[in-house]
């Protein structure tokens, strides 16, 4: 999300101050990038000595305690940074990684582009890549999204373009990863236990929008019930104790979780029947590629506000749907440019949420089907329900779009250009136009397969 200052005149009072604000702060964040990677530099500096060290003792013939030189450095350093030599260790080894294999990627850090968060994403998803062309192109398109957008949602951008940089990589990593799926038991303080499953990405995605629509099911019926059960003369707020024993959206989660597994019926420990909840399912978006789904490639499979995942589960998934939408990209830029479906249902809705993935707002990574679809120019004031008009906005910066100064509008191929109270101007991107990588030569185009004669609906794709 690019930004720029307008050369109007700011407004006065507080947006003025918010200007200037504004300008200190980026300087600040500047300034501690800039410290921050000189501390990367000098940590990696600290590998050389190491290996110093290590000729010495094999020159004094000492044969034992290999790792004894790094554990002296790292001690030295450790007390001087008042961290553990463990820590010390690790982030040594990271900054070498750093210095040594994403060299772009520091003088970024080091001239304040792009901050702490922003490295460690961009190194984390790149270092599957041993290819040194491969990782300089992973680095050079990564690094264009990183000076413009968030660290929260650079991930998954770096995560699908180290994917089509070099899909055989990436794939071997998923694979190996889906090996290490577990769950686990914590216990915690207080009577509380934590349990963690580590599961494919999809699956654990559907997992936990299949427990939100149940707990925000039983929410809205103890909501109901509540109103229902108050008194027509009471007035004033409800009292202490029955504020206090009202459960948060988490606590019914972790209830609604509890029952799912224990006694498949997930009430959230509520006395209703749950049968208002028997039609709730997970959603998740897949992207498939139909030379992928064809076999012709292994253009990696997207989840939507996650990445590349496993594309044997994907086309799993994909028999088990009963119907999929057919998207159209623009070949130069990745985005998308049309939807269609056999049973078509809200269709211009499924565009604009596979077009933006995600809230619109810069930085926001809320799912689009938490969202809402907003017109850009207000339809009571003339703007038309279409493509070039309609957004995802989740209902916060929904709410902050129509009751504060800040601006909004769309300059085509689905950019949306921002403008604050101070004038800043931030445009945020389709995602899938910042995860497009190019092909160098294009594939060849799928030979369409005649349909049999008597076939009944056509197929998904």
């Amino acid at each position: 999300m690019a930004h720029e200052t307008e050369a109007s005149d700011l407004p006065a009072g507080v947006w003025r101050e918010l200007d200037s604000l504004v300008d200190e702060v980026q300087r600040a964040r500047e300034a501690v990038a800039s410290a921050q990677a000189h501390e990367a530099a000098l940590l990696a500096r600290a590998v050389d000595l190491v290996e110093a060290r290590t000729v010495e003792r094999r020159a004094q013939g000492v044969k034992f305690g290999n790792d004894l030189p790094l554990r002296e450095v790292s001690a030295e350093l450790g007390a001087a940074m008042r961290v553990g030599d463990r820590t010390v260790q690790r982030r040594i080894g990271d900054a070498h990684t750093l210095v040594t294999g994403f060299a772009a990627t520091f003088e970024a850090w080091r001239s304040g582009r792009i901050d702490r968060q922003h490295v460690f994403t961009i190194v984390d998803e790149g270092v599957v890549l041993v290819d040194e062309a491969a990782r300089r192109e992973y680095e050079s398109l990564v690094l264009r999204v990183a000076e413009v957008e968030s660290a929260g949602r650079l991930r998954e951008i770096a995560r699908v373009i180290a994917a089509r940089v070099d899909p055989e990589a990436s794939a071997r990593r998923r694979k190996a990863a889906v090996r290490s799926r577990d769950v686990r038991l914590i216990d915690l303080d207080d009577g509380i236990s934590r349990l963690l499953a580590d599961l494919p990405a999809p699956l654990a995605h559907a997992i936990m929008d299949r427990i939100d629509e149940f707990a925000r099911t039983v929410a809205d019926a103890e909501r109901e019930e509540r109103q229902t059960d108050a008194a027509p003369e009471a007035t004033g707020d409800p009292s202490a104790d029955d504020a206090e024993s009202r459960r948060t959206l988490g606590e019914i989660r972790a209830d609604v979780f509890t029952d799912l597994l224990l006694t498949s019926t997930p009430t959230g420990h509520h006395d209703a029947s749950g049968d208002a909840m028997t039609g709730v399912r997970g959603e998740i978006h897949l992207t498939i590629p139909i030379t992928t789904a064809a076999g012709i490639d292994d253009e990696p499979v997207l989840l939507s506000g996650y990445g590349p995942v496993d594309t044997e589960l994907a086309l799993r998934l994909m028999a088990a749907a009963p119907a999929w939408n057919r998207v159209l990209i623009d070949i130069e830029t990745g985005a998308p440019v049309a939807v269609d479906r056999y049973r078509p249902s809200a269709e211009l809705r499924r565009f604009i949420d596979l077009r933006d993935e995600r809230c619109r707002f810069p930085g926001c990574t809320m799912k689009p089907w938490r969202c809402d679809a907003d017109h850009t120019v207000d339809a009571a004031l003339g703007g038309p329900t279409s493509v070039c008009n309609l957004a995802d906005f989740c209902r916060r910066h929904h709410v902050l779009k129509h009751c504060s100064p800040w601006t909004v509008a769309q300059v085509g191929s689905g950019r949306l250009v921002f403008t604050s109270p101070t004038g800043r101007v931030y445009t945020d991107h389709v995602p899938a136009t910042l995860k497009f990588v190019p092909e160098s030569q294009p594939r060849p185009a799928p030979v369409a397969k005649p349909a049999a004669a008597g076939d009944g609906d056509p197929p998904p794709f």
